[in-house]
């Protein structure tokens, strides 16, 4: 009787737990982020005050892209991948010679990766870290960023219908009126020799090695014509950097193959299409057209960039957003140059 009875409780307690209705809690839904969110150009401000640049795009079934960071030549990255946690990396890698022999051979070298780890902080904004490993191997060192994604570059304009303005003067032959360091803190190799504007960045052997500035007008400009002439010495470099954005090479390439580092080119960028230098020694004359983000270069009289479009800032920028007036910035940390006649024309719009 007792078993009948026990039986019965437990068919019953059975029953009525399977006949009950279990209410589960429902989960939000996570929050995903798309890799083609990212794509596009980006410009980045680097903690430190320079500039980099990053486009991220789809190639074939692949994720490719290429970087600026800070200084140098825009170059292609390594890898890029969206993460688990959703954060966006990019690595870009170099190889670098450990140990070497006696007569400097490379007898030990490393391919060393730095990455970028980035993540969205609105529909046009980006913030990241860059981690670089130290040499040693003992730990990494960080540098933060904050970008902002470039809309696409405009149509070219009709240079034809482009008003102007007056023609103003920049250098007065003189003195260095109108024209200031973009870092006091450097030393001025620039100085006026003959009505002309002469930077001589001298170093002692054995000495310490001097940092030599930049020199950038104090006024700051839109869009424009420049018109200078330019002496650049053997084997010397300079740059005539546009709004403190785009560098126009300036450098000793004469009878070189036309490339995106040689004289007149927008530096790693935009390739001449013809060379046009001179001998180094000689003056030669450049016309210059920033308009709508679109740059036309006139070199000895050779039109060698026609209105071809620029999709970031160069290597050694001091502006990163490309609607901002910016100065005409001279480079002066490379070697012996000298300007004269130096005049911008507004672009009216």
């Amino acid at each position: 009787m007792k078993k009948i009875i026990l039986l019965s409780a437990v068919t019953l307690m059975l029953t009525t737990i399977t006949s009950c209705k279990v209410e589960t809690k429902e989960e939000a839904p996570v929050q995903k982020t798309d890799i083609s969110e990212y794509f596009g150009q980006w410009t980045i401000d680097i903690e430190g005050g320079s500039v980099g640049w990053i486009e991220v795009r789809q190639d074939q079934d692949f994720i490719n892209g290429d970087i600026l960071w800070g200084g140098g030549s825009v170059l292609p990255v390594s890898n890029i991948f969206l993460a688990a946690d959703r954060t966006l990396v990019i690595q870009r890698s170099n190889r670098v010679v450990r140990k070497r022999d006696e007569n400097n051979n490379p007898l030990v070298t490393s391919v060393i990766t730095e990455w970028l780890e980035i993540n969205k902080s609105g529909a046009d904004n980006i913030e990241g870290v860059l981690l670089q490993p130290k040499w040693n191997g003992l730990g990494v060192d960080t540098i933060t960023f904050k970008g902002k994604k470039l809309p696409p570059v405009p149509p070219a304009p009709d240079l034809n219908n482009v008003k102007y303005g007056e023609p103003i003067p920049l250098f007065n032959g003189k003195d260095l009126t109108g024209w200031t360091l973009t870092n006091p803190e450097q030393m001025n190799g620039w100085k006026v020799v003959d009505g002309t504007l002469v930077n001589d960045p001298v170093q002692t052997e054995g000495a310490p090695h001097i940092s030599y500035g930049n020199l950038r007008t104090e006024k700051t400009f839109e869009d424009f014509n420049l018109k200078l002439e330019v002496n650049v010495p053997q084997g010397s470099n300079s740059g005539v950097y546009l709004r403190g954005m785009y560098e126009i090479q300036v450098v000793d390439s004469y009878k070189k193959e036309p490339d995106s580092h040689n004289m007149g080119a927008v530096y790693s960028r935009i390739r001449p299409t013809v060379a046009a230098e001179k001998p180094a020694g000689e003056w030669q004359t450049m016309d210059i057209t920033l308009c709508d983000r679109h740059i036309t270069v006139i070199l000895n009289g050779v039109k060698i960039i026609d209105n071809q479009p620029v999709y970031g800032p160069t290597g050694g920028a001091i502006i990163s957003d490309v609607f901002a007036p910016g100065p005409i910035y001279l480079q002066g940390d490379h070697g012996k140059v000298a300007f004269r006649n130096i005049v911008l024309t507004p672009i009216i719009k």
